[in-house]
């Protein structure tokens, strides 16, 4: 069902980065944004973040309705609340995420917010629409390549002070799930062995995080010998290209022969799923951070499985609560414990966004920042 235009009288318009064509390069355009209804919160945006995520979408890997804003990791500054807004007021620095949270329903009341089953005034209407009327959807809850966004309460966490904007977008989501996965969906205990493939801007955070919980060994993996040194500056231990024929007895040699005890898939790719059960140990445990587009299929041996004691699970956005876990995230950086300034690669305006989602593509970025 196609999600209709929110229906608030006031609106406000503004530039945003719109998708009127799947795999087109996105066109910057005036839209209008409705004023936040119940429970709702406009934030005046300083900065989002480049994600694969809003690239699959935009490249139509996904599907979804057009036309449609994309971005989702983001930060700014309350502008605005609508009536029943709690522990918020105007003038709020903000982290903005995707997740979307009642707060009451079974999957919130056991602390997997990520999963909650409630559907929001803003699933059915978007608060944005382009110079003709006509409605344009709100991609992953967001919309951030705009201005402002008005998203739902819940999306949003206040930062202290001291905790520079744009840097505080990557909080949103590639800090969030990477960092997540390790410390919430499997909570890696101290002295194991980890191996993360892909280094970007989420493979990155889950070595930070897998380094932070005390693994003995954390191998980075990628096919660019340039993200892998890269690697090594944020807490890997050792590195192995998956390009090479010699990949798993790489991996196999630096775990003992053994194998890892977690392997952290967090590149959307089906060959990366592949190499991870051929890297992991005996009752060791695959997650899937990464998300392949929609027809991408994985296979397995149940029986190989089943025999080793082996896991696979998935880790959407790092099981992660947004009140819960952007706030322990504040504080490491703030004890410097986890790094934020060096994932920022460039900072882009929003008239060069297209350029921005071209180096992500190159592999050449951690994170790219659109600044407003």
């Amino acid at each position: 069902m196609r999600v209709e235009s929110h229906s608030i009288a006031k609106e406000k318009t503004l530039k945003a980065a719109v998708c009127r064509t799947f795999g087109l390069p996105l066109i910057v355009e005036d839209i209008t944004i409705a004023d936040p209804g119940e429970g709702e919160v406009k934030v005046k945006l300083a900065a989002c973040a480049i994600c694969h995520s809003d690239i699959m979408l935009a490249d139509g890997h996904w599907g979804g309705e057009l036309p449609a804003i994309y971005g989702h990791e983001a930060s700014g500054i309350v502008e605005s609340l609508g009536p029943g807004v709690h522990d918020l007021a105007v003038g709020d620095r903000v982290v903005v995420t995707l997740i979307r949270s009642c707060g009451h329903c079974h999957y919130c009341a056991h602390a997997i917010e990520t999963q909650c089953e409630a559907t929001f005034p803003l699933d059915e209407h978007s608060p944005l629409s382009d110079h003709e009327g006509a409605v344009v959807a709100q991609g992953l809850n967001a919309g951030a390549f705009a201005e402002s966004v008005v998203v739902e309460q819940s999306q949003i966490c206040r930062i202290p002070d001291d905790i520079p904007l744009e840097v505080a977008s990557i909080l949103g989501c590639g800090v969030l799930t990477g960092f997540g996965a390790v410390t919430n969906t499997v909570e890696v205990s101290p002295g194991s062995i980890v191996a993360v493939m892909g280094c970007g801007g989420v493979g990155i955070n889950s070595i930070q995080a897998a380094a932070y919980r005390g693994a003995s060994r954390v191998i980075a993996v990628d096919v660019l010998d340039e993200k892998l040194e890269q690697a090594l500056r944020f807490g890997a231990t050792h590195t192995v290209n998956s390009s090479l024929p010699t990949f798993v007895d790489d991996v196999l040699g630096l775990s003992d022969g053994r194998g890892a005890d977690y392997v952290f898939v967090t590149v959307g790719a089906k060959s990366a799923i592949k190499q991870s059960l051929e890297i992991l140990g005996r009752a060791g445990t695959t997650v899937i951070v990464g998300m392949p587009a929609s027809e991408v299929l994985a296979e397995y041996d149940p029986g190989d499985l089943a025999s080793k004691g082996q896991s696979i699970v998935g880790s959407k956005m790092g099981s992660s609560s947004v009140s819960r876990d952007i706030p322990k995230l504040v504080a490491l950086y703030q004890q410097g414990d986890l790094k934020l300034d060096e994932l920022v690669s460039q900072r882009f305006s929003l008239e060069n966004i297209n350029e921005a989602i071209a180096s992500v593509k190159r592999g050449e970025a951690l994170r790219n920042l659109v600044v407003f």
